[in-house]
């Protein structure tokens, strides 16, 4: 007969604090002493209890007919991380976008006290239905849940202090420009060439500067349509991503995976625990071609596209031809660690060339692993001879400048 106490919810909640700490995922004592206090069970209270509290999971809160996830309450790592960057102070008047299952909002509301002002928005009625009732059973109804779309924000309480996204946005849509406070913080998990980073703004008088940049990975905002998809494959099987200011065409590159496959190895090598991310974010913000690519079991199993992770990868793309990020294990002695190789498969008329330009980054990010590109954003329209020196990204609302 098992005989096992359930832990209770105070328990798990501390385990799931000192767990984070322990990971060097949480390390401000403010979130920290947040994340020990909110009940975050109570915001999900469809999962089981040793779900609610643990470290490393999402749980999907609402879906579509098809399964993708509409709403969720994010990965705690996740939560602590974008926190962290936020930097809520008491009082603050704080904008989420993205109103989830009101677990955020309450962590804000601990934060911000009293005196401050959190207001969250959500277009889904049901989520700001279902966040509103959490909030108030779990003490923090003084918190302000608006249905409307998260891309006009909320006037009722501008000018922000802190405007935070708890969604994946493709663009920054000037109504955040108009409530964010001069000097105020914009955190949002930012998606550009295939990949999205929680981007920590601060707001200058009349552009944005990145002072922090995380890999994470959220539910897409609705309405957002800058990313373009399609297949380059006759069986469907391979599917490439980019943006709307990208001259790419799926159908040029129909016949590209049927060329000879080109190879160029860096002899960068990774262990099994250390992580190559930074490699995408440097291709993102140096070539223009830069791009996703993504395959599934009967591309990979098959040979016909084996990217280094099938169902995200780097890749470049020039007119008929690409190039993707791969990686291939090396054979190792018994007891020495595993290592595996960086590198890239190039197809079609200039495939050589791709592949060797994605080796030469991998190359380049060896040289200095942890660094980051810096970041601005910039209101559409603004002129060339306006902008910092970098590589430019137009998108609907800004122009984003990345430099390394």
């Amino acid at each position: 007969m098992d005989t096992t106490t359930p832990a209770s919810p105070d328990a798990l909640r501390r385990a799931m604090a000192d767990r984070l700490i322990a990971a060097g995922s949480l390390s401000d004592v403010r979130v920290e002493q947040a994340m020990r206090t909110v009940p975050r069970h109570d915001f999900v209270p469809a999962a089981p209890l040793e779900e609610a509290y643990d470290a490393d999971l999402a749980v999907i809160t609402k879906r579509a007919e098809d399964g993708t996830p509409l709403s969720c309450a994010s990965v705690p790592s996740v939560v602590a991380m974008m926190l962290q960057q936020l930097d809520v102070r008491t009082g603050h008047h704080i904008l989420e976008i993205g109103a989830g299952t009101g677990y955020n909002a309450a962590l804000l509301a601990y934060l911000t006290g009293e005196d401050g002002q959190v207001t969250t928005v959500d277009i889904d009625p049901d989520v700001t239905a279902q966040a509103a009732r959490a909030l108030e059973a779990t003490g923090y109804g003084r918190v302000h849940v608006a249905t409307r779309d998260g891309a006009l924000g909320d006037t009722t309480h501008a000018p922000y202090d802190r405007l935070v996204l708890t969604v994946g946005a493709w663009d920054l849509p000037q109504p955040w420009w108009d409530q964010l406070a001069v000097g105020g913080r914009l955190v949002v998990p930012l998606r550009w060439r295939g990949q999205t980073r929680s981007l920590a703004f601060v707001r200058e008088k009349d552009h944005l500067r990145a002072v922090d940049i995380e890999l994470c990975g959220f539910v897409p905002m609705v309405g957002q349509d800058g990313e373009h998809h399609g297949t380059i494959d006759p069986g469907g099987h391979v599917t490439l991503y980019w943006d709307a200011d990208q001259p790419v065409d799926p159908t040029t590159l129909g016949g590209a995976l049927t060329h000879p496959k080109s190879e160029a190895w860096s002899g960068v090598t990774v262990g099994p625990y250390d992580s190559f991310d930074g490699v995408w974010l440097r291709m993102a913000a140096t070539d223009p071609g830069t791009c996703r690519i993504a395959a599934d079991s009967t591309a990979v199993d098959s040979g016909l596209c084996t990217p280094a992770i099938p169902v995200r990868s780097p890749a470049l793309v020039e007119g008929d031809s690409l190039a993707y990020f791969a990686v291939r294990r090396l054979p190792s002695a018994d007891g020495t660690e595993r290592r595996s190789e960086l590198g890239s498969y190039g197809h079609g008329r200039v495939g050589q060339q791709l592949a060797g330009r994605i080796r030469d980054q991998i190359r380049a990010w060896d040289h200095r692993r942890t660094s980051q590109p810096t970041v601005t954003a910039h209101p559409a329209g603004t002129p060339d001879d306006q902008l910092p020196e970098g590589l430019v990204i137009d998108k609907t609302a800004v122009r984003l400048v990345l430099g390394i």
